[in-house]
């Protein structure tokens, strides 16, 4: 009589090993069908649309040094000159300084 409630627990064991791999995987394609629909693109977004990264007060200087553009509309990049964090409206204003830093420094109106 003992074997078949071996037989039992054993095909109860399997079953709930079998339901939970099940769930598991379910829980999975939905998190990855998810993350699929929040971007179809096949891009990465564009940074001037996401949230400001830099604030003003976490940068030393108070225009871009490249354009003139106040740190206060906003900064999409930062660079580190001479121990001091510079912000730069974008890469192309970064870029830029980064040809010839000493030359626009004194555009940057440091802190």
């Amino acid at each position: 009589m003992r074997k078949p409630l071996q037989a039992y627990s054993f095909f109860a064991t399997g079953l709930i090993l079998l339901a939970a791999c099940l769930f598991m995987s379910s829980c999975a394609n939905n998190s990855h069908a998810e993350a699929e629909k929040k971007d179809s693109s096949g891009t990465h977004p564009d940074p001037m649309s996401l949230e400001l990264r830099f604030t003003a007060d976490m940068l030393d200087n108070k225009k871009d040094p490249s354009c003139g553009m106040p740190v206060t509309a906003g900064m999409s990049d930062t660079a580190h000159y001479h121990g001091k964090v510079i912000g730069f409206c974008s890469k192309e204003c970064k870029a830029e300084f980064q040809k010839s830093p000493d030359k626009y420094i004194a555009a940057a109106e440091m802190k």
